[in-house]
């Protein structure tokens, strides 16, 4: 939408709203924020998010693993049933995550990325975890140091302090 702040925001946005719907479901498991927009217990994904652009449209497509986690996958995985034992209705979850979700585009809209980066943060594995990033097949390991002001990762490595825009991130 034309005066949106910039797009980039939106994988944040999407991820904050994510875990405000899912966190209740699976209490008193806690689901941490993995830069910049899946869902981690445990260190086992439980779901993500992938947003695409559409002409002047971006679209967000959220996985969440309901029932179970898929196996056969270089990341453990979970799911909501496997964490309660309960798998929620997908029409359910769809009907919360769109009230939140619209909860958080307004605020992002009216009060900018840095309202949606400090709740963001709130929710991530906290600042220090070791993290391994892979950017263009090159590995890189260090220390999760947060996010710039535009929601670029920061990785503290033992020579500096390196901005991530894109890569594959691992907790180690």
């Amino acid at each position: 939408m034309v005066g949106d702040p910039p797009a980039t925001g939106l994988a944040f946005v999407a991820a904050v709203a994510l875990q405000e719907t899912v966190a209740p479901r699976i209490a008193p498991a806690v689901a941490h924020l993995k830069w910049p927009n899946d869902l981690l217990v445990d260190g086992a994904k439980l779901s993500g998010i992938l947003l695409e652009r559409a002409g002047d449209a971006v679209v967000v497509g959220f996985g969440v693993n309901l029932a179970r986690g898929p196996g056969g996958l270089e990341r453990r995985t979970t799911s909501i049933a496997e964490l309660t034992g309960i798998s929620p209705a997908p029409a359910d979850v769809l009907r919360d995550l769109s009230g939140v979700l619209e909860q958080w585009l307004l605020r992002w809209r009216s009060h900018g990325f840095d309202a949606v980066r400090s709740r963001w943060l709130e929710g991530a594995h906290p600042i220090g975890t070791a993290l391994r990033v892979d950017v263009a097949g090159v590995p890189t390991e260090g220390l999760f140091g947060g996010l710039d002001s535009q929601g670029a990762l920061l990785l503290r490595t033992l020579d500096a302090v390196v901005t991530v825009h894109a890569g594959d991130v691992f907790l180690i």
